[in-house]
């Protein structure tokens, strides 16, 4: 039987296809204004990459920051307990998992099974999450997927003081008149937010099964700086933002 799991983040929406614990297909876009449409765009494309009609998928089951505005999902949770179903599917040795959207970061605990032990948040400042490397790619006019590999041509190390969004987008723009160079700020960036991250991980406690979930995953930049930190090598999925609908419809399956 088929089954989907529909994670609507603040920034991206996924949905994706199950069939006997194997994904079939998935659609990524970006979560618009309107995630109702946005949902169903994403569960279009899905549908058209495998072939499947929706009559075919027996469960729905709808996570993330939008879960609530799925009409066509039978079913609701966290994103916590998908986050960590999908890790454990794909690292089924993972303890930790850290995931970072667009409005919050998340650090989890898992038992043996991928449910999760213990988790912690940070959705209230925009510092620990995406929007923070949004905005300071956006101050440096560089696109988002370049400023990783860039920052590792650093070769001055610059402290960032500032951890509120706002306040670091100005000392970025004083840097760059002071001439550094773009390349010392984005290291300098990604070590200020790997402060707020480890702070995170630390209150669930890490262990060597370390998985990154999410957009941060494809940043390269920050991924060295944890591992760095940690002393530890993440895994990272091939596709770091499909886990928490693949968690999801791994739920859906489970709760027939």
């Amino acid at each position: 039987m088929i089954f989907a799991g529909i994670d609507v983040g603040s920034r991206t929406t996924c949905a994706l296809l199950l069939q006997d614990g194997q994904v079939l297909s998935h659609g990524l876009i970006g979560t618009g204004a309107d995630s109702e449409a946005t949902s169903r765009r994403a569960m279009d494309i899905a549908l058209a990459e495998s072939g499947v009609t929706d009559r075919e998928v027996k469960g729905i089951m709808a996570t993330g920051y939008g879960r609530v505005l799925v009409p066509f999902a039978d079913q609701i949770i966290s994103e916590i307990s998908c986050h960590a179903r999908g890790a454990h599917q794909l690292f089924p040795e993972a303890r930790t998992v850290l995931d970072m959207g667009g409005q919050d970061c998340k650090a989890i605990r898992l038992d043996g099974d991928g449910n999760p032990l213990n988790f912690t948040m940070n959705d209230k400042c925009a510092a620990g999450t995406g929007r923070f490397l949004e905005v300071m790619a956006e101050t440096l006019r560089l696109p988002l997927e370049e400023i990783g590999p860039l920052s590792l041509r650093s070769t001055e190390q610059i402290g960032i003081n500032s951890f509120c969004t706002v306040f670091a987008q100005s000392e970025v723009s004083l840097l760059l008149r002071q001439g550094k160079t773009k390349e010392d700020i984005l290291a300098g960036l990604h070590r200020a937010l790997c402060v707020r991250i480890l702070s995170l991980l630390n209150k669930v406690g890490i262990e060597e099964e370390f998985v990154i979930t999410g957009g941060i995953a494809k940043n390269v930049g920050v991924v060295r700086v944890i591992e760095e930190k940690l002393g530890i090598v993440a895994r990272l999925p091939r596709e770091s933002q499909i886990v928490g609908a693949l968690g999801a419809a791994i739920l859906a399956e489970e709760s027939r």
